[in-house]
């Protein structure tokens, strides 16, 4: 099925290159990931608490600007938003290739859409409990702490979950334009050089990479809900 040259180029690679794709791949998830939720949660949790009837309602003007901002920016296409960001990774990290370069147009990419899943999140709580607390004196803050986000704990973890998934396929993508991990691998030697065994197998660990972060996800999910106890 594959010619002895494909083989032993596969063989070379998971000798010597996986390793490092592989923590290239871990870094450029988690990073931008932890970046993105946290400037996503507190955006998302205040576009339920400063809109028209929310706990602490804010200016009409500044919610729409708010919500205009993240509508652009969830509406860029990553590959796109990856070439007008990387002039920012070139003044951070001082290059535009490899894994580090890639952080900065990854969280950016990430954290509008962690923004709305946490919206979404927030929004699934019962509005009951919220009342009872306000009823109980509560302030806003501890009404965000207290009450909404460990109520949305499970909702929380199964988005962020989604998130971390997205983040992951979008540093699969970024190899096409000098990114690092195991997508390079699978562009660069896979794609670029037609050797399709290195191109199945890279794709072959990215799926069992996803499959154990569903995994631990989904554990974490049923430990957190009150209904599955």
């Amino acid at each position: 099925m594959f010619s002895d040259s494909e083989l032993v180029l596969l063989r070379s690679i998971l000798q010597q290159d996986l390793l490092k794709a592989i923590w290239e791949t871990l870094y450029m998830t988690f990073v931008p990931a932890a970046a993105a939720f946290v400037i996503g949660l507190p955006l998302g949790v205040l576009l339920v608490t400063g809109d028209e009837g929310g706990i602490r309602p804010l200016p009409k003007a500044l919610m729409k600007a708010l919500n205009a901002l993240i509508n652009l920016l969830r509406s860029v296409p990553f590959l796109i938003l990856l070439v007008v960001v990387l002039p920012v990774s070139k003044l951070l990290v001082g290059t535009t290739v490899g894994s580090k370069a890639m952080l900065a147009p990854l969280a950016i990419a990430a954290f509008p859409f962690v923004a709305r899943l946490v919206e979404t999140s927030i929004r699934e709580v019962d509005a009951g409990v919220v009342e009872a607390a306000q009823s109980m004196g509560a302030s806003t803050w501890e009404i965000i702490t207290k009450v909404l986000i460990p109520e949305a704990k499970p909702a929380l973890i199964a988005n962020f979950l989604v998130a971390l998934i997205t983040i992951f396929g979008y540093g699969a993508m970024a190899g096409l334009l000098g990114g690092g991990g195991l997508g390079a691998l699978a562009v660069n030697y896979g794609y670029y050089r037609r050797k399709e065994a290195v191109l199945y197998v890279m794709v072959i660990l990215m799926i069992v990479l996803v499959q154990v972060f569903q995994s631990v996800g989904d554990r974490l999910v049923k430990k957190t809900d009150k209904r599955s106890r």
